[in-house]
């Protein structure tokens, strides 16, 4: 049997659910069926539902913008309804913006990584929909990622629009059930949340056993192996190394001017970490950091199913801090109060402590799997795929 998410199967009850409604839809261009038809066409040309308004996480409603870039509110040519930002003047649905509806529809893409901002705009908004008494439904979809948990939860004086909960870096949930987790544990005034779920989907499916097309969610992200290295990948842009965005590969390389490419894939592949290959990489990035310079590093090649990319790519940022003391750098802080972009995406300062001490890499990971033994017990509440064998 296929695997059809919740948006097909609202599609196929005729929106029942909808009828006589105000909706307002958060969206993006990942949310698709399996034929590549989008929640947004969807909704515009179903009889029964009445559009009011479109919100849009980071990137924008045709997720082209770049990474933390502010998006401006608009209005969309084809219907004429409001598309709000939620990157932009503010990160929360306002009472202005849910001003009308009746239901909140949320139907996007996530990628199972904590540092996604995708999700943490969609907890904003159900907070937003329970102080004001709306309804929400989430359309659910797959996790790319499957049911892999690494990496430790966040701490609460790190939490961010990158982290907004205290959960591990993969957390091996669907976005319903995820947002289901948060309604009940970290919302401070439930909503009504209802979750459609996918039909056919099991814990632990991988993506391609799903029958499901890979749509980009936003713009480094093109390819579902992209996806598979972001756990890990993601860390390097606290750093003053390139993690490969301005280039075809984001996420799937790393490089800097002053890197010996050849003697660092070496340097990793003695390593023999599980998975994983490194092979000598040379590229110019045409935008972000080192812009038209040319930047030589590794490519990370996924060679088995046992590859954890948290694992493999901390154990690249320890190399580099430590074979190119004089030129690695963090990336100094920022926001308020300010934080290290690093510990940000850590979840603390702690990581970044033990790579400066050069803690070796199987001590640094030796917290991860009781980490991921209790967030397993935690978030038994909220599955609805059945738990882990």
């Amino acid at each position: 049997m296929s695997v059809l998410t919740g948006l097909e199967i609202l599609r196929d009850n005729d929106f029942e659910r909808l009828k006589g409604r105000r909706v307002g839809l958060l969206t993006n261009p990942s949310a698709v069926t399996r034929d590549l038809r989008s929640a947004y066409d969807l909704f515009r040309f179903a009889p029964n539902v009445d559009l009011k308004a479109i919100f849009s996480p980071e990137h924008g409603f045709a997720a082209a913008a770049l990474d933390g870039a502010h998006v401006a509110s608009s209005v969309d040519p084809r219907t004429g309804v409001p598309i709000h930002s939620l990157y932009g003047e503010t990160l929360r649905p306002t009472p202005a913006m849910l001003e009308g509806l009746d239901v909140l529809v949320c139907d996007i893409q996530d990628i199972g990584v904590r540092y996604y901002t995708f999700a943490w705009t969609i907890s904003y908004a159900i907070e937003a929909a329970g102080a004001a008494g709306l309804e929400v439904i989430l359309l659910d979809r797959p996790n790319p990622l499957g049911d892999a948990v690494d990496g430790t939860p966040g701490a609460q004086a790190y939490l961010s629009i990158v982290g907004a909960c205290p959960i591990p870096v993969q957390h091996g949930m669907t976005l319903g059930e995820l947002m289901r987790l948060f309604n009940q544990r970290w919302n401070p005034t439930p909503a009504f949340l209802h979750v459609i779920a996918c039909q056919g989907y099991a814990r632990g499916m991988r993506w391609e056993e799903t029958g499901m097309p890979f749509v980009p969610p936003s713009p480094a992200m093109p390819h579902l192996v992209t996806a598979r290295h972001y756990p890990g990948a993601c860390l390097v842009e606290g750093t003053n190394i390139s993690e490969g965005r301005g280039t075809s590969l984001p996420f799937e390389v790393c490089g800097a001017p002053f890197i010996d490419a050849p003697a660092l894939a070496d340097h990793l592949n003695a390593q023999q970490l599980p998975g994983v290959r490194y092979r000598p990489h040379t590229f110019t990035p045409y935008a972000n950091k080192y812009s038209g310079e040319v930047c030589h590093g590794v490519q990370a090649h996924i060679t088995g199913p046992d590859y954890r990319p948290l694992l493999s790519w901390v154990g690249v940022i320890r190399a580099l801090r430590h074979l190119y003391p004089d030129k690695f750098a963090w990336r100094p802080p920022y926001g308020k109060p300010p934080a290290l972009p690093f510990d940000l995406l850590a979840g603390s300062g702690t990581l970044r402590a033990q790579i400066d001490a050069n803690v070796p890499l199987e001590t640094l990971a030796e917290g991860w799997a009781a980490d991921a033994e209790a967030w397993r017990e935690l978030r038994r509440e909220a599955l609805l795929y059945g738990d882990t064998p």
